[in-house]
């Protein structure tokens, strides 16, 4: 079945919206659009439920509910178990905390750890930084021309055992090649090493099943996913536990406690919950059944099949082209629908004349520092970046094509 694009975008206030509704959104790689459902759950907490939750008195006692139903429903929907789940302020700070707890977890060993070149640097940055401990750092480079990470490279760092640790993304913000993260993740396994995803520029695309990808953390911003500015953790239970705890001691016995040292934003918990009725509603909308992990596998599928047919016409456009370079994979089933191209000239005033012309999208590096240096993108120059989502319709795209040829 095929993706009911009018029941989608009925489900996204911005696009009856007389400010937002004025530009083709091209700029989803740097948040998407939240859902009507998430909205309304946050503003019926801030309404009825901004209290101190857990106590035990009414509107207390229906904040945590929310609050609860929000972990379990979402770890659910990813097929992993409730207290495996955890919320924080952003991804880079959820990263930034379970790098201090592998920090303690290596300390006095001789150990490795395998970061990569084709990531953010908040999958980066926080891992390097291990250096300073005596951990030894070894990078995971890309090709320089496709910008790929190549599997056979991973498995000459992980020979001599010494590797306890690869982290890695699920696909980067600026190449957005789908990496196969459940064969990284048993390579890794093998040789005696946890994974650390990077789920921030895929989960958008489709909620993954964690289970199935065997990562030890996959970590992704609800911001990107429809929802309301949170980062989110999944940690397993093994994992989790066995690092040393980051929190208060006396909360250091709940996995979902263990790694969150100051408490989230209440409301914005409570409004992630929206994110799984969105995606409930599409199953149903769409004849999706079964429990909420399948559910979650069927939207996932959905969405892809949608994204795959509406951004290849932009590839075939720009693979056309000789004037720029485009990133990443040129077939659309082999990466995400976020598509950068290099220029022959700084990619942020041709963003700034596509926003004049009703398109709205970004220029520069997006953290991806690292990336395009190694593919040798001109730093002052940057990228053009044109990220899609399954509610982005062909009209959209075909107007970006249209602004793309005055622009350029």
């Amino acid at each position: 079945m095929a993706l009911d694009l009018n029941f989608v975008r009925s489900q996204f206030p911005a696009f009856d919206s007389p400010v937002l509704s004025t530009h083709a959104f091209f700029e989803n790689a740097g948040g998407s659009y939240p859902c009507r459902l998430v909205i309304d759950r946050l503003t019926r907490f801030y309404t009825h439920r901004k209290v101190q939750p857990y106590a035990p008195y009414p509107s207390s006692e229906l904040a945590g509910a929310e609050m609860d139903e929000a972990r379990s429903r979402l770890a659910a929907m990813m097929n992993v178990a409730g207290p495996e789940l955890s919320f924080g302020p952003s991804t880079s700070a959820n990263t930034y905390v379970l790098a201090q707890g592998v920090r303690g977890w290596l300390k006095g060993k001789n150990a490795a750890i395998v970061v990569t070149n084709q990531d953010h640097e908040a999958n980066s940055g926080v891992w390097r930084r291990l250096a300073d401990e005596g951990v030894e750092v070894r990078e995971w480079q890309i090709d320089p021309q496709t910008g790929s990470l190549d599997p056979q490279d991973l498995a000459a760092l992980l020979a001599d055992g010494r590797v306890r640790l690869v982290a890695f993304p699920h696909c980067s913000n600026v190449v957005a090649e789908i990496n196969d993260v459940a064969a990284i993740s048993a390579m890794a396994r093998a040789a005696g090493a946890r994974t650390v995803v990077d789920g921030v520029s895929y989960a958008p695309h489709g909620f993954p099943d964690v289970a199935a990808l065997g990562c030890d953390a996959y970590l992704f911003s609800a911001y990107k996913t429809f929802g309301p500015h949170q980062g989110i953790m999944v940690l397993r239970q093994d994992f989790g536990m066995e690092l040393p705890g980051q929190a208060h001691f006396f909360n250091q016995s709940v996995l979902y406690k263990r790694h969150t040292p100051a408490g989230p934003d209440h409301a914005q918990i409570a409004a992630c919950a929206g994110m799984a009725d969105y995606v409930d509603a599409l199953a149903a909308e769409h004849g999706i059944g079964g429990d909420a992990a399948a559910r979650g596998r069927g939207v996932h599928d959905l969405m892809r099949a949608a994204e795959v047919a509406v951004i290849a016409p932009l590839l075939d456009y720009l693979a056309g082209r000789n004037d720029l370079r485009l990133i990443g994979p040129r077939q659309a089933h082999a990466r995400a629908p976020t598509v950068a191209v290099a220029l022959d000239r700084p990619a942020l005033p041709v963003a700034a004349a596509l926003g004049r012309d009703g398109i709205a999208c970004g220029g520069g590096d997006f953290y991806a520092v690292r990336p395009l240096a190694a593919m040798g993108v001109d730093a002052s120059n940057g990228v053009l970046r044109m990220s899609a989502a399954h509610y982005t319709s062909a009209d959209e795209v075909a107007r970006l094509i249209a602004a793309l040829d005055r622009a350029l």
